[in-house]
């Protein structure tokens, strides 16, 4: 049996939505875009959001649109896709790693170590669609409003360190009975062609911010700014008398094509309504395969203030070395079941090793590392393929122990 790790789900709804957008005339930014925003909006319960090319520009937008640059800093997880720190350093700054908890999810204690004057943003990563302690950071943050130093007018404005949440795996997970995207200040969801809702590429900013900031007025600017800064998208131009525009911010291309927007748009509501159980589902089938096995670490999933939006099935083996779990993986491999890690802890690529991180530095992301295997989880799996996962996972760890 041959079961892929993560195939995207592509229906005859998604196919039809597609064929519409291309039928129409009309397939960069315009009508799909808008659908899809007004749609997260509606589902996710934030007034505005911003569909962009990718989650990666998404998080490098919002901290243009505060002011971040050379000679800031910005805390970020150690354990994380490199995208998070990429988008730190391409805006000028400097990223400030710290360590995980056994969830794999950042450390508010080891963050309140590093805060500094320099300190302008944290970026927490909701890994696996596992939830951030969001209660705790925005202790914290008011904590340490009193070392904050504004540097421009949103700086002022806010008056202390943004809290901009990479929920790059977490759409449809939930904080106290809220979807992440009301948790913190700026929300970035990615929709790469792995995650639980697709647009081949791209990624929406969901937009939070308190009073005083107006979140529409914030949309505007930060959706100009997606496209050069233009004053008008090209659908708006396309229109009788429209042409005439203006740049007014030395802005990025980031925006969303409608083409990519009708993939989201179809998948989305079916999502909520039912592909989010589906996956919930398969989540809970492994946890009662894995539940009694002594070697087995299961992933968080349901809390009295969290449920995770079951992006990854995160499972880790007690007390093996990384050696001994890529051999358990090459097994597993061997049966035709295609598994993943999630991630390498930045300190062990090379662009961060040059830059001087080390991973004795970050104990517990190395730990989580070496005895992490992702397993397949999709609504497409059957019972028959999910019982076949399962015997294929039990008999390669335990012959490898």
């Amino acid at each position: 049996m041959k079961i892929p790790f993560s195939p995207p789900f592509i229906n005859s709804t998604v196919i039809d939505e597609v064929t519409d957008a291309l039928n129409s005339g009309w397939i960069t930014t315009g009508p799909k875009v808008k659908k899809l925003e007004d749609l997260v909006c509606s589902h996710i319960g934030v007034s505005n959001a911003l569909c962009v090319n990718s989650a990666t520009s998404g998080l490098i937008l919002t901290l243009k649109w505060y002011g971040i640059g050379k000679g800031d800093e910005v805390i970020i997880p150690a354990y994380t896709y490199a995208a998070t720190a990429l988008a730190v350093i391409h805006v000028g700054a400097t990223p400030i790693m710290v360590d995980v908890n056994e969830d794999f999810n950042i450390s508010v204690k080891k963050i309140e170590q590093v805060i500094s004057p320099k300190t302008k943003a944290i970026i927490p990563v909701d890994f696996a669609g596992w939830p951030c302690d969001y209660e705790e950071l925005h202790k914290l943050i008011n904590n340490k409003k009193n070392i904050f130093k504004p540097q421009n007018d949103n700086q002022e404005k806010l008056n202390r360190i943004l809290l901009v949440s990479d929920s790059a795996h977490a759409i449809g997970a939930k904080y106290f009975g809220n979807y992440i995207g009301l948790t913190a200040d700026l929300t970035v969801f990615s929709f790469h062609a792995v995650k639980n809702v697709t647009t081949a590429e791209g990624g929406v900013i969901c937009i939070n911010l308190p009073k005083p900031f107006e979140n529409k007025d914030e949309y505007n600017y930060l959706r100009c700014y997606a496209l050069n800064g233009q004053t008008k998208d090209a659908f708006t131009k396309s229109k009788a008398g429209g042409w005439k525009y203006d740049i007014i911010y030395p802005g990025l291309k980031i925006n969303m094509p409608d083409v990519l927007a009708a993939i989201g748009v179809a998948q989305l509501p079916s999502y909520f309504s039912n592909i989010l159980k589906e996956r919930e589902n398969i989540y809970q089938f492994y946890h009662d395969a894995f539940k009694n096995k002594a070697w087995a670490i299961l992933p968080p999933f349901k809390s009295d203030t969290k449920v995770s939006s079951c992006h990854l099935y995160a499972l880790r083996i007690k007390n093996i070395s990384e050696e001994t779990r890529d051999k358990i993986i090459e097994s597993i491999t061997e049966t035709g079941v295609a598994v993943n890690v999630h991630f390498q802890p930045l300190p062990l690529l090379t662009v961060f090793k040059n830059m001087g991180y080390k991973i004795s530095d970050y104990p517990i992301s190395y730990n989580n590392y070496k005895s992490e295997i992702s397993l397949p989880i999709y609504p497409q799996l059957s019972e028959k393929e999910l019982s076949y996962i399962i015997k294929s996972v039990i008999y390669s760890v335990e012959s490898h122990l």
